[in-house]
């Protein structure tokens, strides 16, 4: 299923862990990991940001792909289902078919 992950670093963390080198490290391996269609890293809120769509294969993936995140920076982390312009088209013909 197409994924967004969304991460969140806080400032003081982020700081840290840029300072270690694992935040650098940890993304690459979380980008290598995941083969993302697109990421993109901003930020929000006043904090590092970083949006990975993905194609999450297994919900039991949810805790290999978090942990290393949570653990590495204290990172904030939200899996959310997301649709490109054909997955809409193909639903909501099929669900204009049941209308």
């Amino acid at each position: 299923m197409r994924t967004l992950l969304k991460i969140s670093i806080p400032v003081e963390a982020g700081n840290d862990s840029i300072k270690s080198g694992i935040l650098p490290r940890t993304l690459e391996a979380t980008v290598s990991q995941l083969k993302p269609e697109a990421a993109y890293f901003f930020t929000e809120n006043g904090k590092r940001t970083a949006f990975i769509f993905f194609d999450l294969k297994d919900p039991s993936d949810i805790p290999v792909i978090a942990e290393p995140l949570f653990m590495g920076f204290n990172a904030e982390i939200e899996f959310k289902p997301v649709m490109n312009q054909a997955d809409l088209q193909a639903g909501l013909g099929r669900a204009m078919a049941n209308v």
